[in-house]
């Protein structure tokens, strides 16, 4: 059984993961291999768990020890668990929507674009997607309707924050993912090269006259086929688009121009799939 520590308020030391440390501060960029997520409720921390993530800590109320952390925690018998009543914890802020249970983890190492794409047949391609909810609704989708990996350029929102993790249901920890460089420079130019190098045509998902349809039977012939989505507002950048050997768009009824994108991705997920 893990070591259960009782906690009367929140500003311990060995809590600032959970009460004062930032996204940026968690994701340590300049030191990544000490880099930390939270995850929340047990379903997301054992899919984590499954993952091969380390488990650093738990906060938890008291009643879910024995109750719906118990199996976790039987898989984690060295890591602390801190508890404290349900009045102390939801001054955290968003405690209350955990499911009473966190888990903060070490962040896994980070694959490269070329270990991925290497048996890849279908990969998602993410460009300025800064919305956390959205990023975690694409991976779910990514998950469950066949991409095998999902590629971000450099000014996408990071997949291991805590609502992009808490939105995808763990589904972060079974669709491996890379980054297509770390600074803006990297992309579209050098991003695309690599995807090119590496055997994948490239289709944008963009309103355009000269789109084909997302239906259309040559798509879904292509061996190796990155879907290239753009930013909750304005879509692909032009100079994406050019460099992409499809343009592509999911064709609409009753005047609707175009849907969220974490909807759109569900959709040309499903259609473009690798058979």
């Amino acid at each position: 059984m893990p070591t259960i520590i009782e906690i009367t308020d929140l500003s311990a030391p060995e809590l600032a993961v959970y009460t004062k440390l930032t996204e940026a501060q968690l994701r340590n960029k300049l030191e990544p291999e000490k880099g930390i997520f939270i995850a929340e409720s047990p379903k997301v921390i054992g899919t984590a768990l499954d993952a091969g993530c380390v488990p650093l800590s738990f906060l938890m109320e008291r009643p879910h020890i024995e109750g719906s952390a118990a199996a976790v925690l039987a898989r984690c018998p060295d890591t602390p668990v801190y508890t404290a009543p349900r009045e102390t914890l939801q001054t955290l802020t968003g405690y209350a929507l955990t499911r009473g249970v966190l888990c903060a983890m070490r962040r896994p190492k980070q694959h490269t674009v070329e270990e991925l794409c290497q048996i890849a047949r279908r990969v998602a391609v993410l460009e300025g997607i800064v919305d956390s909810t959205n990023i975690g609704a694409i991976f779910r989708s990514a998950a469950a309707l066949g991409m095998d990996a999902v590629l971000l350029s450099p000014s996408c929102c990071d997949p291991l924050c805590r609502r992009a993790v808490r939105v995808s249901m763990g589904t972060v920890f079974q669709v491996p993912w890379a980054r297509l460089g770390e600074k803006n420079t990297e992309w579209p130019t050098a991003g695309m090269d690599r995807l090119h190098k590496l055997g994948f045509k490239t289709a944008a998902m963009a309103l355009d006259d000269r789109a084909v349809s997302v239906e259309d039977p040559v798509l879904q012939a292509e061996d190796k086929l990155a879907i290239v989505l753009g930013t909750e507002g304005d879509g692909l950048a032009a100079n994406t688009i050019a460099r992409c050997d499809y343009t592509v768009m999911i064709p609409m009824q009753h005047g609707v121009d175009s849907l969220n994108v974490a909807a759109a991705s569900a959709v040309a997920f499903w259609q473009l799939r690798a058979k």
